[in-house]
């Protein structure tokens, strides 16, 4: 089988998709991260695409090499790595539609039936009262977990922050029995993210999201090591070198992969290898509801070492709720997702969905 075409859809001005045709009719799909869709279309279109043409998708880890070779990926980073991410996903697609079986099952099956999803609110702003009143209407619906994103992002020990009161408040909402994540995106300082920390700990948050960024290795390990709560990050990098600062230098619990980011399954295996020898858990950082959150759930059912709910958007998503792109639904019951059993990824598009937001 040969690449015969690369495509890179922009859906409803803000979700990048990519669709890899073949020889043998086979279509591959696959979902970038949506931030800057134009800076991923060129890159595929321009950069990564002419590197894989007239090449066997199925050969996954040549042709990742392809795609790092012609993007100098390992020089340029993040925008190289997010379109590499998508045109990974779409050929592990066809490697599994090709062999007629699903990705679990290249992944080597499954350790898990389902997969455990928390609702994660993405709206900030919210009163505390009102945050709880969302969060205990989620637990209703089925879900275990719930997460809220706090603080006020860019900025540094905002006094505004209203952390504490709202966990309060969902804590009493939601009762103990409820774990509750807490992501502030980094913005604490070292200090107070040791003091907001202690107090997180008390009222039983399950973790603690990057209470500092990403890139201060040194403050992560001070605080991780200050604090019992388990401290999690990851999601802002890319290649399985940073994932391996992050977790020796940085000394976070959990680590937050986001595959659309983090270029793809070829990726996510070789991060899950360095975090099974380290000992480190991992929970999939996962924002975009569709082919992304497929995806993912085909690499936490095949995991050992994802053993927590991992992350499900309940904000309104336009190309799930208002123009749903995926041909079925997918099938989220008392907080368990169930993963497609059909070939590759076992979803379909609605191409003529697809095609109308492309427009």
């Amino acid at each position: 089988m040969k690449i015969t075409s690369v495509e890179c859809v922009i859906l409803d001005k803000q979700f990048p998709f990519v669709l890899v045709h073949t020889d043998e009719g086979l279509l591959g799909i696959g979902e970038c991260f949506r931030r800057q869709p134009a800076v991923t279309k060129t890159v595929i279109d321009d950069i990564l695409a002419p590197s894989i043409i007239g090449k066997d998708p199925c050969e996954t880890d040549a042709r990742f090499r392809d795609m790092s070779k012609a993007g100098s990926a390992l020089e340029i980073g993040g925008a190289i790595w997010i379109g590499i991410a998508g045109l990974d996903i779409a050929m592990w697609d066809l490697k599994g539609k090709s062999l007629g079986v699903p990705i679990y099952k290249l992944l080597g099956g499954k350790v898990r039936d389902k997969v455990p999803v928390y609702a994660s609110s993405l709206k900030r702003g919210m009163a505390p009262v009102e945050e709880a009143k969302r969060a205990e209407f989620f637990v209703d619906q089925g879900y275990r977990a719930y997460k809220l994103h706090s603080a006020v992002p860019g900025k540094i020990d905002d006094p505004s922050d209203q952390t504490i009161a709202t966990v309060s408040e969902v804590r009493k909402a939601v009762g103990d029995d409820i774990d509750i994540l807490v992501d502030v995106n980094g913005a604490y300082s070292v200090h107070h993210s040791i003091e907001i920390g202690k107090q997180l700990e008390s009222l039983g948050v399950f973790h603690f999201e990057e209470p500092r960024p990403h890139y201060d290795l040194d403050g992560l390990a001070m605080v991780s090591d200050a604090l019992d709560i388990p401290i999690a990050s990851g999601e802002m990098i890319y290649s399985h070198y940073e994932y391996h600062e992050l977790m020796t230098r940085g000394k976070v619990d959990i680590i937050q992969p986001d595959i659309v980011k983090t270029p793809g399954f070829t990726t996510f295996l070789k991060i899950a290898a360095l975090a099974d020898a380290l000992g480190v858990p991992i929970t999939c950082h996962n924002t975009q509801p569709t082919v992304s959150t497929v995806a993912h759930a085909h690499f936490v059912v095949a995991t050992p070492g994802v053993p927590y709910a991992q992350e499900y958007n309940i904000e309104p998503n336009s190309i799930r709720d208002d123009y749903p792109v995926l041909s079925e639904p997918l099938n989220i019951t008392d907080g368990f997702l169930e993963v497609p059993d059909g070939p590759g990824l076992g979803i379909e598009l609605d191409m003529d969905m697809v095609r109308r937001l492309s427009e």
